[in-house]
């Protein structure tokens, strides 16, 4: 009996170890990293901006007497005023994009005197000059955007055109030194128009709002080449700026009109290995 039940034993055990040998459990295999989709940065925008122009006028002259010589203007001064701009653009790829832009100056009050001689008082006199100047733009910039941290993104740019100077009639009067109360009657020289040449340098940042909408802050120096400024009238006249610096603090929005960048990169999810069956042999 004892034999048998050894005999038994044995045979029990090698049975189940022939079992787990035929019971094959195959590795499980990972599925391939799916690529994500790439979405190229770049494709046309429009863009608007409002700023506020710290005004620098470089001085002004004008020719007087007999002959004609050429005086300067002892004060000439500009007040300070608003711009509002729109723009088409391209953007190249990260880094690079260009555009055009029309912007439009509000009116700017000019304030500045003369000194010399009189008309009907006693001399010498002291003038005062009274005008106004607006302005239209056209430039075409370029841009490089620095790098991305996060939703800012940093840029410098600079721009080539044309300004397009409007100056309102310049009213002078002229006053005795001595006794402010006693002028000349005001005489009106009538403003002139002009295009002149442009260049600005602009440095910034865009903050993203949504995907296709960034908000634009920065800063735009121009400086806008001297011209033709009024006209001559009794002998004095031909009056000419010399230009004007710009000191712009802008803000903007551009939209981007390729949604592109609202696709996101696209990562299908992973998928499960299969679970392994038991494959008997």
């Amino acid at each position: 009996m004892k034999r048998i039940l050894a005999f038994a034993s044995i045979a029990l055990a090698l049975s189940g170890q022939a079992f787990a040998a035929d019971l094959y459990q195959p590795e499980p295999v990972a599925a391939p990293p799916a690529e994500p989709v790439v979405v190229a940065s770049s494709g046309w925008y429009l863009r608007g901006d409002l700023s506020y122009d710290f005004m620098d006028m470089r001085g002004a002259n004008y020719m007087r007497g007999t002959p004609q010589e050429k005086a300067w203007f002892k004060s000439a001064d500009l007040d300070d005023t608003g711009n509002i701009g729109v723009g088409v653009g391209y953007q190249v790829n990260d880094y690079l994009r260009f555009d055009k832009t029309l912007d439009y100056m509000f009116s700017s009050d000019f304030r500045g005197s003369t000194t010399g001689g009189c008309g009907t008082v006693a001399g010498p006199c002291r003038s005062r000059d009274s005008a106004s100047m607006s302005a239209y733009s056209l430039m075409a910039n370029a841009y490089v955007d620095l790098a991305h941290y996060g939703a800012v993104t940093p840029y410098v740019g600079v721009g080539l055109g044309a300004t397009r100077i409007q100056w309102d009639d310049l009213k002078n009067t002229s006053c005795s030194s001595s006794n402010p109360n006693a002028c000349d009657p005001t005489v009106t020289h009538k403003g002139k128009d002009s295009w002149r040449f442009t260049y600005g340098l602009m440095a910034g940042a865009a903050i993203d709002v949504t995907c296709q909408l960034k908000a634009d802050v920065g800063y735009r120096f121009r400086h806008v080449n001297d011209g033709p400024m009024f006209g001559s009238r009794y002998g004095a006249g031909n009056g000419r700026d010399e230009g004007f610096n710009i000191h712009e603090v802008r803000t903007g929005l551009r939209y981007s009109l390729d949604d592109s960048a609202c696709q996101q990169a696209y990562m299908p999810p992973a998928e499960l290995p299969n679970q392994p069956q038991p494959v008997f042999k």
